[in-house]
């Protein structure tokens, strides 16, 4: 199964998001801050990134940059609070934007998009997509 590197920096939503990608059958990585995704994208070696834009004082838009420049197949899903990043140019360097939710099914049907696994039915059940590059949003 694929690994994944969850970049956040509040250690509840790392927390969070491994518990349930591992009962998904990924293998994960976590890291906090801007040096440590850069040493686990080294040692970890991921098949998909989970980014969120603020990573204790580094601006998650310059660490998009930096991953797709050293690893430009590397899909890279931002992952943030914010909706008002959805019309920056910046967010099309990304391959999926997902507002953060306690509700996980939008986030699990967008990396099994960008995986190219087939979601499970219960992920695509009222799931909703952004697909920056098309500038639309698919689902209910």
């Amino acid at each position: 199964m694929a690994k994944i590197l969850v970049a956040d920096d509040q250690a509840c939503v790392r927390e969070l998001l491994s518990e349930e990608l591992i009962s998904e059958g990924y293998r994960v990585a976590t890291a906090g801050d801007a040096e440590s995704v850069r040493g686990d994208l080294r040692s970890s070696r991921p098949d998909l990134v989970l980014l969120d834009l603020h990573l204790d004082g580094f601006d998650g838009f310059g660490v998009l940059r930096d991953i797709k420049r050293q690893h430009p197949d590397l899909p890279v899903i931002i992952l943030t609070v914010y909706d008002s990043y959805v019309e920056d140019p910046r967010v099309s360097q990304a391959d999926g934007y997902v507002i953060k939710s306690i509700v996980l099914d939008e986030l699990k049907g967008k990396i099994a998009d960008v995986l190219g696994r087939k979601p499970s039915p219960q992920e695509e059940v009222g799931a909703k997509t952004y697909f920056p590059r098309f500038g639309v949003a698919h689902g209910s």
